[in-house]
């Protein structure tokens, strides 16, 4: 893994491919970290210069000075890019708040985008487990973060999965280490409250993305896990209502992160879109 710095942040990124070849970047979601695309690098970088990024304040990055929201995530990630030399437009990827990010880099700035694919992506419905809304009640979102040890990484981890053998020891052992991280609570809780509370999603931000977003055409790919317990299943009709124009899929028996647990399916689904797009 490679750091660098950005605006004084240490960011970390992982890249593979030819750095001539048209970008792609991959994006986490909340509490997550780059390795949850590691299974997708080897199946882009033959033809794609591939870049997953932990975005600031997650995985083992620095935060930003600001208080963590999905504009300075979005900014985040650009300036990672920048920083990186990386001013091409880019194919983005996002899992979960990592959908939700990529969105608002859009909207910031849809000349840097090629292609946009959301995977179980935040921003389509209120419903969220139950376990994000428990982070709004005040006092016991800090002692929950606080309480990712070895006895309950593993049941978090299993919430992501419907297949229970990809709770591994390595990934179980990575949870643990983000958790230890001095800005992990504090960027979770911050981001957590400004995306919603004990209610659920909150729908104010989640409409004015997507109505900046109205009338976009992007080549765009939208997949969900048929059995995700974080983001239900039935949020895919609202992004496909969203974006009219995308090709979508549903995978049975899948969680939360199809990029893991269907990673030749998923590639396989995504990589015509990408192809599609003269470089």
């Amino acid at each position: 893994m490679n750091y660098l710095d950005v605006r004084g942040s240490r960011i970390r990124f992982h890249e593979t491919g030819d750095p001539d070849a048209p970008p792609v970047v991959l994006l986490h979601g909340i509490g997550r970290s780059l390795e949850d695309w590691a299974l997708q690098h080897s199946r882009f970088d033959d033809a794609y210069r591939v870049i997953s990024i932990d975005m600031p304040g997650f995985g083992l990055s620095q935060r930003m000075p600001e208080p963590t929201s999905l504009p300075v995530l979005a900014d985040g990630v650009w300036a990672t890019l920048d920083t990186l030399g990386e001013t091409r437009p880019v194919h983005l990827m996002g899992n979960s708040l990592g959908g939700a990010v990529s969105m608002r880099m859009l909207a910031a700035d849809p000349s840097r985008v090629t292609t946009l694919t959301l995977v179980n992506s935040a921003g389509f419905g209120k419903e969220v487990t139950w376990a994000l809304r428990m982070l709004a009640v005040p006092g016991l979102g800090r002692q929950m973060l606080r309480r990712i040890d070895r006895r309950t990484a593993p049941r978090v981890e299993r919430t992501l999965f419907r297949d229970r053998a990809l709770v591994t020891p390595e990934r179980v052992e990575m949870a643990i280490r983000i958790a230890r991280q001095p800005d992990f609570a504090p960027v979770y809780l911050e981001i957590a409250k400004e995306l919603g509370g004990f209610r659920g999603v909150a729908a104010a931000w989640r409409s004015s993305l997507l109505a900046s977003l109205a009338g976009n055409d992007l080549p765009t790919m939208i997949v969900w896990g048929e059995r995700d317990m974080i983001l239900p299943s039935h949020h895919l009709a609202a992004a496909r209502a969203s974006f009219p124009h995308a090709k979508s899929h549903m995978f049975p028996d899948t969680g939360h992160m199809p990029q893991i647990e269907r990673p030749d399916e998923f590639a396989g689904l995504v990589r015509p879109m990408l192809a599609s797009v003269p470089a």
